[in-house]
């Protein structure tokens, strides 16, 4: 199966939810053009209450659609940016990038930390979006956060290239 963006998402205001558009605009260093998370320094308020200075590791909220589907949720529901379908997101190690559309491309910087929001958009999608490996370990669903290195324009339908970091892969932690 080759990797698709199956949706695209953006609101200028902060909320739980993104609609979803025909197309998106990503902007090197600052995000998705037009949505309230974009910019160089840290937007998502908890972070900004904690460290206003700190870099913006969260531009672009990526998902995989398998879980939106498994889940029964329409695109944009739980705040991501673009959705994607056939990709590992999860199981990609830091630094990893991806190229969507002609010429866009975002480095993953780390785990999406699934927060309460998401019970009060459903009671028990918090839970749905956590589970446990082999190991008991924590296992964080709710999509990956990137930065955007290179701008352009990302339509569903749009393929996805994966390029790995050379050395040493780092697995992915919440950023």
């Amino acid at each position: 199966m080759q990797a698709i963006v199956a949706a695209v998402a953006v609101s200028p205001a902060h909320g739980f939810s993104k609609p979803v558009h025909p197309s998106i605009r990503l902007v090197a260093g600052w995000g998705v053009a037009g949505d309230a998370h974009s910019g160089a320094l840290v937007k998502h308020r908890s972070r900004v209450a904690k460290n206003p200075a700190q870099p913006n590791l969260r531009q672009v909220h990526l998902i995989h659609a398998e879980l939106l589907d498994a889940l029964d949720l329409e695109p944009g529901a739980v705040g991501e940016n673009v959705a994607l379908r056939g990709v590992d997101l999860l199981g990609l190690p830091e630094g990893a990038l991806l190229g969507l559309g002609e010429t866009a491309v975002v480095r993953v910087t780390g785990l999406r930390n699934p927060c309460r929001q998401l019970d009060k958009y459903r009671p028990g999608l918090m839970a749905s979006m956590l589970g446990r490996d082999a190991d008991g370990g924590l296992v964080r669903k709710a999509g990956v956060m990137a930065v955007v290195v290179t701008g352009g324009d990302v339509r569903p339908g749009d393929a996805v290239r994966v390029t790995l970091p050379e050395g040493e892969h780092r697995r992915l932690m919440p950023v």
